[in-house]
Parts: C-alpha cells; sequence; structure tokens
C-alpha cells in the first residue's frame, strides 16, 4: 500500500466522527460503509473496488445484513481505506510509518499509545518463563482476536494498559481460578453467574492483547478464552439471552481453533448444536461435526459429552435409531478401553449418571416412557437438592415421561416438585418447561391434584 493517503477511500473527517470509530471499534464495517457513504459521498462501488468486495455484498453489509470476521480481510480493508491499525485493535499498518510528517517535513512513525507493542522491561535473556518472543503476525492475530471477542461480551480494555510478560505459572493461576468459579454453576443459574464469567473472560482477553508471551504461552491462553467464553456463552443461554449465548460460542470455538485445541473446538460446537435444539432448530448437523472436530484421540470423559450432545439433537429429531447409537458411543467412552484416562476439568461432570440421565431424556423426546422413567428414578434418587436448577429440570423430563404414560396424578407430583426446586433461581429454562407441561396438563384439570396444581400456577 502506498504511504499517500490522498489516495485512500476514507476522508479524513468521516474517521475522525465518533460514529465511525465507534462502528470500527466493534468492527461493524457495514456502518462504516454506510457513513462513509452519507458523511462523505463515497459510494458503495468505489469502497467495493478498493477494498475487493463486489458491490451487492456491500450494501448488504451496509443494511446490516452480514459481517466481515476474518484478520485477513479486515486488515485489507483498514489498508485500502486508510483506517489506522489502533481503532481496529491492530498494531500500526505499515503505511502509518510515512503519514505523521515531524517537524522537519519528514515522516516518522508515531502510533497511538493504544497500538504500542508491550516492551519487556529489566526481562534476562534467560528465565524460567521462556524466551522473549518478539511481536508478529502469530501474537497480532491473537490481540485481534482478544479485540473481537472484548466487543463480543463487553470486556473492558483500558487503552494503552500493558501488563508485561506472562509465562506458565500466570496461566495455570487463571485455569485455577476458571475451574473454581466454573463449581458456580452447579447451584446457581446463568442470571446470577454471567457477569462474573464475563469479567474473568474480559480479564484472559486484556492478558491476550496486552501482555508478551512465548507461541505456547498464547495458545494456552486462547485454550482458556475458549474455555471461558464457552462457560460465558452457558450462562448467558441459561439467562435466556440467546444471541449473546451464540456469539459465545461462536468466539470459543474460534480461540480453540487458533490454539489447535480439537477438543475445546468440538466442545463449542456442541454447546452451539445444544442451543439449537433448544430453540426449535435442528443440531443434528453441528453435533456431528463437534464429535469429528474433537477426533478419536479426545479424553474419555470429552468423547461421552460430545455424543451425548449428538444423542440430544437425534432425540429432538425423532431419529430413534441415531439416538441409540449415539447413546452407545458415549456409554463406551466412559466404560470401555481408556475409560480411566484423565480429561479436562470442564468435562468432568460427565459420569455414568449424567449418561443415565441423558438417556431418559432422550427417551423421553421420543415418547418411549418405558425406557425414560427407570432410567430418569434411578438418576434422580439419590441427587441433591443443592444443585436445584438441573434437578428442576431433569424432574420435568420425567413428568412428561409420567404422562406420556397415563400416569397423570404421579406426572403432577412431579412437576410439583420441580416447580419447588425451582424457584428463586437465576435461570428462565426450568420455567419454560414446567409452562410446556402445564399445557399438556390442561386436558386432566377434572383431576384434583392437577386441579391443585393448576390453582396454584395461577397464583
Amino acid at each position: 500500500m502506498s504511504g499517500d493517503l490522498s489516495s485512500r477511500v476514507l476522508p479524513a473527517h468521516v474517521l475522525d466522527r465518533t460514529d465511525v470509530q465507534a462502528a470500527l471499534k466493534r468492527h461493524d464495517f457495514g456502518q462504516v460503509f454506510k457513513l462513509a457513504r452519507q458523511w462523505g459521498g463515497v459510494s458503495f462501488l468505489k469502497i467495493a473496488d478498493a477494498c475487493d468486495i463486489k458491490p451487492e455484498r456491500v450494501g448488504k453489509l451496509a443494511r446490516g445484513d452480514g459481517a466481515i470476521t476474518t484478520y485477513e480481510k479486515i486488515a485489507y480493508i483498514a489498508d485500502a481505506m486508510g483506517i489506522p491499525g489502533h481503532m481496529i485493535g491492530m498494531s500500526p499498518r505499515p503505511w502509518e510509518e510515512a503519514s505523521t510528517p515531524t517537524a522537519s517535513g519528514r515522516p516518522e512513525l508515531i502510533p497511538p499509545l493504544a497500538t504500542v507493542a508491550p516492551r519487556i522491561a529489566n526481562v534476562p535473556e534467560s528465565n524460567d518463563l521462556g524466551t522473549v518472543d518478539l511481536e508478529g503476525d502469530e501474537v497480532q492475530r491473537r490481540r485481534f482476536l482478544a479485540a473481537s471477542i472484548g466487543i463480543a461480551t463487553g470486556a473492558t480494555m483500558t487503552p494503552g494498559a500493558t501488563v508485561g510478560r506472562i509465562g506458565p505459572r500466570q496461566v495455570q493461576h487463571l485455569q485455577r481460578r476458571t475451574t473454581r468459579l466454573r463449581s458456580l454453576d452447579d447451584v446457581l443459574g446463568g442470571a446470577d453467574t454471567r457477569h462474573i464469567y464475563r469479567a474473568e473472560l474480559g480479564t484472559t482477553l486484556n492478558l491476550l492483547r496486552s501482555a508478551s508471551y512465548t507461541e505456547t504461552t498464547g495458545r494456552q491462553l486462547l485454550s482458556l478464552v475458549a474455555e471461558q467464553a464457552q462457560q460465558a456463552g452457558w450462562a448467558a443461554f441459561d439467562a435466556g439471552r440467546q444471541t449473546e449465548a451464540s456469539a459465545l460460542y461462536e468466539k470459543a470455538f474460534q480461540a480453540a481453533t487458533e490454539a489447535q485445541d480439537a477438543a475445546l473446538a468440538g466442545n463449542s460446537l456442541a454447546f452451539l448444536a445444544y442451543q439449537q435444539v433448544s430453540t426449535g432448530t435442528s443440531g443434528v448437523a453441528t453435533a456431528a461435526a463437534s464429535c469429528e472436530t474433537a477426533s478419536a484421540d479426545a479424553p474419555p470423559t470429552v468423547r461421552a459429552l460430545l455424543f451425548e450432545r449428538r444423542a440430544w439433537a437425534h432425540a429432538k429429531a425423532g431419529q430413534a435409531k441415531e439416538t441409540e447409537q449415539a447413546l452407545g458411543q458415549a456409554e463406551e467412552a466412559l466404560t470401555g478401553s481408556g475409560s480411566d484416562r484423565p480429561g479436562p476439568d470442564w468435562a468432568s461432570w460427565v459420569d455414568t449418571r449424567e449418561l443415565q440421565i441423558m438417556k431418559g431424556r432422550c427417551w423421553t423426546e421420543l415418547r418411549r416412557p418405558l425406557r425414560a422413567v427407570p432410567a430418569l428414578e434411578a438418576a434422580l434418587a439419590d441427587f441433591n437438592d443443592a444443585h436445584a436448577r438441573d434437578k428442576s429440570l431433569y424432574l420435568t423430563w420425567l413428568a412428561h415421561a409420567y404422562l406420556d404414560a397415563e400416569e397423570v396424578e404421579q406426572s403432577a407430583a412431579v412437576i410439583t416438585r420441580a416447580m419447588d426446586l425451582s424457584a428463586g433461581i437465576g435461570s428462565v429454562r426450568p420455567q419454560q418447561r414446567a409452562n410446556e407441561f402445564l399445557v399438556r396438563l390442561q386436558p386432566h384439570r377434572t383431576i384434583a391434584p392437577v386441579a391443585e396444581l393448576m390453582d396454584r400456577a395461577a397464583m
């Protein structure tokens, strides 16, 4: 690219606008194109030609249809339109070196404070944190990714702040903290934990963007970002914030892929599949892709988790044969050869009881109460009430299974228990499930326990 800014597409007075800068910060290039035409008189055709985008796509982007997300394309647009790197979370672009004249009239590179690469002061050439990692394309990709995810989660990053150098011990500390915080999900709903998990993700993103680290440490940070984004996405899903959840799951997949962490990448897709199923969309293809992404080398608990989610997607699609096959693969992962191999903490909750619950849920969805009821009854018999959200949810499937078996009074008793457990829990899902079940009970209002339940629900 030439250093002559006069040939660039975006006029300086447009670039100085606060609404343009806000759009650039959130990587909303469709809005940038729209404002460039509105305030700079720049046609979509000129933008398309400069940025190597089809004119019709430029128009769609300006109308809010689609987005530009890849590092390479955003870098290309920045160079074509004369957008300084710091405005989009990148380091100074090569052409910026010639863009700021000194008093002598000669160009000089003066990058904004927010884009200055972190400097390592008083760090010996060799230490237990590894060798100095100089600024490079891979590090820039990670900082760009951090900026993208930070926007999606609302993470705050102080402009110009540099953290210094971090190594394996600091990452291990963050991993242990993430493990401890994950346990909150056992007893609290997403409405209570969502902000906590988002804040943790923001902290890691800040390090990814501002700290200095080796390639190995960078990959560990990316894996941690993927793990934390999944947890934050789950909390958003549990709180009923579906758009936020799917965006976080997609960012988790992006980070895990960049980190070359196949298990986490597969789990990101499994989360997406579960959400698709829960919002009325077929998740079969995404669930199948999650198993293929993680591969057969994944730890047993990871494989079991992904096959469980795949079974659930098949069950919701009414595919009994495929459901049974996926459940069998999950059971083989948990009990077969090599099942004692340790897995990551984020999959440690997957065990034989969890598998029994998933079996019961799947057979309930497939209207097979003779299979569903024994599995759910056995799994829930000693399920601690402290895990109120999960237990209440699982009880709703048991209630459905009893109703399918024409055990109306028993189904009413079970749903009453589920409603009692879920009272005050910061999750939208138990109430949604209970409401769906109450609709099914309407034809049985003449039965005394059902009438009592309906009156209670109305109050």
